[in-house]
């Protein structure tokens, strides 16, 4: 899991950097329910962070104008944002698509990514519903998709969506081939939970704003406490299964020996290799090697749900981890 820290200025996207956050993702908090912050910021914020780093932009809950959307999704492209979030609220589903798609042709010829956005509280307000995530950003073209909430009385995604519920829809954006994440009003508190669920990305501000209040500024402090939690849930030192999904034991058969290395690559990408490679051979013994426990959790649900045996599973001395399967 990477972390994102949505930011409303430069300042703020530096002190989210010097804390660890992988993204900044610019917005305006003032402009109705979340919006869009002006180009000149977007710029400004772009221009100033290291390209290891990522500056995503969100628009917020988009209007149904398709051709408004386009036309500012394009801009996110000319302003090199990393990526661009388009936002649903009380929008039809078809008009959503339509909308996406449109984002996504002005995106053309720009390394910006789409990403698809629903709000796990839309059902509060007659919207779209927020479990159609996964299908819409299948249906519009997405990059990938971010469940986010826009209710302010406290509570956070996991009072609108169960953990296993998230989960499902992790996995399946995964085994498409698109990057997931999860925000709305996370806290440290929910890192097992989020962590047990695995998205991509998880994205926070108030958690890590100087007293935990979202219109106080983000402090880099608070930053890397957050991001110091995740690490200690991605290398194992917290555990947060319990044990679950212990290795199960096996006899090989004969046939060729495959190491997928999963090191720098997306866990859709690894999830998607395995896939190919076992559809071509399934006579071959395939070794994953995971960057980190959280991933490993993946690999294991794809080769239950796929009925292959897990062999055996061991952690490297670098912190990365061996799954050995047996189609």
């Amino acid at each position: 899991m990477i972390l994102m820290v949505s930011v409303q200025n430069l300042p703020e996207a530096l002190e989210a950097l010097k804390g660890g956050a992988d993204i900044v993702d610019v917005k305006n908090l003032q402009e109705a329910l979340v919006g869009s912050a002006e180009p000149g910021v977007v710029k400004e914020i772009r221009e100033a962070v290291p390209s290891a780093h990522h500056a995503s932009v969100t628009l917020g809950v988009v209007p149904n104008q398709v051709g408004t959307v386009a036309m500012a999704a394009y801009t996110a492209g000319v302003l090199d944002a990393t990526s661009v979030k388009v936002g649903f609220m009380n929008t039809e589903y078809d008009a959503a698509v339509e909308t996406l798609r449109a984002s996504k042709k002005a995106l053309s010829g720009f390394d910006t990514k789409l990403i698809g956005s629903l709000f796990a509280d839309n059902l509060l307000t007659g919207g779209l519903e927020p479990r159609r995530m996964v299908e819409l950003a299948r249906d519009g073209e997405c990059d990938g998709w971010l469940i986010d909430t826009l209710t302010k009385d406290g509570r956070n995604l996991f009072d609108f969506i169960e953990e296993a519920e998230l989960r499902e829809m992790v996995f399946e954006g995964k085994g498409l081939g698109m990057s997931t994440a999860l925000s709305g009003h996370l806290k440290i508190d929910n890192l097992d939970e989020l962590a047990r669920v695995n998205p991509d990305i998880v994205g926070v501000r108030g958690a890590v704003c100087a007293k935990g209040d979202r219109s106080d500024g983000v402090y880099w402090e608070a930053v890397a406490d957050f991001k110091r939690q995740i690490e200690l849930r991605e290398t194992g030192v917290i555990d947060v299964r319990d044990g679950a999904h212990e290795a199960a034991s096996g006899n090989g058969a004969s046939g060729g020996w495959l190491v997928i290395d999963g090191t720098g690559k997306t866990c859709a990408g690894i999830l998607a290799e395995l896939t190919d490679q076992v559809e071509r051979d399934r006579e071959s013994f395939v070794e994953v090697i995971m960057p980190n426990v959280l991933n490993t959790y993946d690999v294991i649900v794809w080769a239950e749900n796929g009925g292959h045996d897990i062999v055996t599973q061991r952690k490297d001395a670098d912190g990365s981890m061996r799954i050995l399967i047996k189609p």
